[in-house]
């Protein structure tokens, strides 16, 4: 079987390594090329993460650059129509929920090329975000649906999709996290990292494009600053809002530590001793309910509920009010029972790759 195995943003990039080690170890009768179609494109955005992760250079790069939804989505599509007419793939296997996500899965599908969707049933029922567009409709087209969670293959059943199509698998992010730990097992934490911190994640355009909801945020993160410092790798989009509507008043002079973006290792060996983490990301919310971590998300909704129900994980909302109720109460000691989903275990690409070499 030859498949193209396609990524485009920074979360696809650390999804499809565990994939590229388990295929590295010649145990499928599975050709692999990467494509990678410029979603992300710069260094900090792409290269890195090839190179701590140990993914090969990709076959294909696309160059497809940032622009509208419109837009970038077109670009992708009628370059990777170009590599599917040349290259003739039998599958396609698309991760996450991007734009590249999306517009890989209709290019393949119209050219006759079976697609495999890992991640696939997470539901957010938030319309608002194009997220929750591109995993509906890239679920509605694909051959194959790997779920990581029991809600995600309950919400596949409800829309239709056919049970042969379904495999829950479990959640290859988790691959990935304990990819990553074996990575910096040495790595020994920086000399000033103090024992008591939290982390901060913030990228959501719904949460920094608004000047309101941003100002709360900003203010509910200098106020818990002043228990304990935050570090707070700030996304570019964040960083440009910030300086757009004059709000870096509320970081300077705290006790919030801003940094470049960080590399996924570096990330990780950062964030993987904190005593909290504040993100409106997906895929953090999943690797702090394995390794135990207190989350909150600023967010009025997940399309991760496992993390909720049994994770480590709380929706605490956008604005100044609800994330400082939700921090007094873990300032008073609150916090919650969790545990490990079911199949978090590290071996979510060995049996998404066993299926697809026995459907052959």
């Amino acid at each position: 079987m030859k498949i193209f195995l396609i990524a485009g943003a920074r979360p696809n990039f650390m999804k499809i390594a565990p994939l590229v080690h388990e295929l590295r170890k010649g145990l499928f009768d599975i050709q692999c090329q990467i494509v990678h179609t410029g979603q992300h494109y710069d260094d900090d955005m792409s290269k890195s993460f090839f190179e701590e992760l140990d993914i090969p250079e990709p076959n294909y790069f696309l160059g497809c650059g940032s622009g509208s939804h419109a837009e970038q989505t077109s670009r992708i599509m009628v370059e990777f129509e170009k590599i599917c007419s040349s290259a003739h793939p039998d599958l396609a296997i698309v991760v996450g929920d991007v734009n590249s996500t999306l517009a890989c899965s209709i290019t393949a599908k119209k050219k006759n090329i079976k697609v495999a969707h890992v991640e696939a049933g997470l539901r957010s029922r938030d319309m608002s975000m194009p997220e929750e567009i591109n995993r509906i409709v890239t679920d509605s087209i694909s051959d194959y649906l790997f779920a990581s969670e029991k809600s995600a293959v309950s919400n596949l059943k409800k829309e239709g999709k056919a049970r042969s199509s379904i495999f829950f698998v479990g959640n290859i992010m988790i691959d990935t996290l304990f990819l990553g730990l074996k990575m910096i097992e040495n790595t020994k934490p920086e000399n000033n990292q103090p024992k008591s911190f939290a982390i901060v994640t913030l990228h959501r355009p719904s949460n920094v494009d608004n000047k309101e909801k941003l100002s709360g945020i900003l203010r509910a993160l200098r106020q818990i600053s002043l228990d304990m410092p935050l570090f707070f790798p700030v996304h570019p989009r964040t960083e440009k809002n910030i300086s757009l509507f004059t709000l870096r008043n509320l970081i300077e002079d705290s006790n919030i530590k801003t940094m470049p973006p960080l590399s996924y290792l570096k990330f990780l060996a950062l964030w993987k001793d904190a005593s909290l983490v504040l993100t409106d990301s997906g895929g953090i919310q999943e690797e702090t309910t394995v390794l135990g971590i207190p989350c909150f998300t600023i967010r009025e909704n997940t399309e991760r509920p496992v993390t909720i129900k049994q994770g480590t994980n709380e929706l605490v909302g956008t604005t100044y009010e609800t994330i400082m109720k939700a921090y007094e109460r873990f300032k008073n000691g609150f916090r919650k029972k969790h545990k490990v989903p079911e199949l978090w275990d590290g071996k979510t690409s060995e049996r998404i790759l066993t299926i697809l070499n026995n459907s052959k």
